[in-house]
């Protein structure tokens, strides 16, 4: 197990060996904090319907374009498996009947890749950028991380401590597969959520969560909910984190903050062998210990 821990901003407690390891779905929050940066300039809003269907940009984020998701193909589950050739974005979309929503945009919830593969289009046509150099531009030089790469093919991950999985095609990550030390995945979330990127309108927005139930057995969710780009809950204790999971062939990464009074503190662990509610409980305790008087 790896991890790294922020406290009052500061990097205290880091992976020594700082080696890549990919963000899965940690992705997710930074693509959603890119994309807010397009709203922050003016570029477009958060409730206008978009191109790209008959949904806002805000329900894309929160999982509420009534989308379905390829997790569902027991097809692309074997694919994976087998190690083959991913098929292109667009086949993918053919297979899976994107074009017919599951329930009506804003009426539902219901977790879908495919809407962030439609948040990273946004991204780069409203940018006019690659999907990687809009990430770059807007999110990760501003906060001062230059190790965070986009995985695109099967050698960017040479080098990369993926886990468990032997081989990975990156493309079968359908809105992108972020690789890059555990220390700016913890350092990217805390300024992100710190104030670093958006003004605290947008932030206040990103943080109100769509609450999905109540608790998940063998997770550390109280109150799980769903923001924009952000998986959000109490927890035992009573302290509410917010950041993302993100699970692959192999491995799990949670990243998550906190903070209580004036007392901040952010955790990122990545782990080859636990299941995610375990690698969630080890960060929630990582920190209660941090923002413990």
């Amino acid at each position: 197990m790896l991890f790294s821990l922020v406290a009052n901003g500061s990097l205290t407690t880091h992976d020594p060996h700082g080696s890549a390891v990919p963000w899965w779905s940690f992705t997710k929050t930074v693509l959603a904090g890119a994309a807010l940066t397009l709203v922050r300039d003016g570029l477009i809003t958060l409730d206008e319907t978009l191109p790209e269907g008959p949904f806002t940009l805000r329900q894309l984020l929160k999982h509420e374009a009534g989308l379905a998701d390829y997790s569902e193909l027991a097809d692309y589950h074997a694919a994976v498996a087998r190690d083959e050739t991913p098929w292109s974005a667009n086949e993918m979309l053919q297979r899976l009947d994107a074009a017919t929503l599951r329930y009506t945009p804003g009426e539902g919830w219901r977790y879908s890749n495919v809407g962030y593969l439609f948040v990273a289009r946004l991204i780069e046509r409203v940018s006019g950028q690659a999907l990687d150099a809009a990430l770059a531009t807007r999110v990760f030089s501003p906060m001062g991380l230059t190790r965070v790469r986009l995985a695109t093919r099967r050698a960017d991950l040479v080098e990369v401590n993926i886990g468990a999985a032997t081989t990975y095609d990156p493309r079968w990550v359908y809105h992108g597969l972020l690789v890059g030390p555990l220390d700016d995945a913890v350092l990217c979330l805390d300024r992100l959520l710190g104030g670093q990127l958006l003004p605290p309108s947008l932030l206040a927005q990103m943080q109100t969560a769509r609450v999905l139930g109540g608790p998940i057995a063998g997770r550390p969710w109280r109150a799980p909910g769903y923001g924009l780009g952000l998986m959000q809950s109490s927890v035992e204790n009573g302290l509410t984190l917010s950041g993302h999971t993100g699970v692959g062939p192999g491995s799990v990464i949670a990243v998550y903050r906190c903070v209580e009074g004036d007392r901040s503190a952010s955790c990122a662990v990545f782990c080859d062998r636990l299941s995610e509610g375990d690698v969630e409980s080890h960060v929630a305790n990582q920190l209660r210990s941090a923002v413990a008087l």
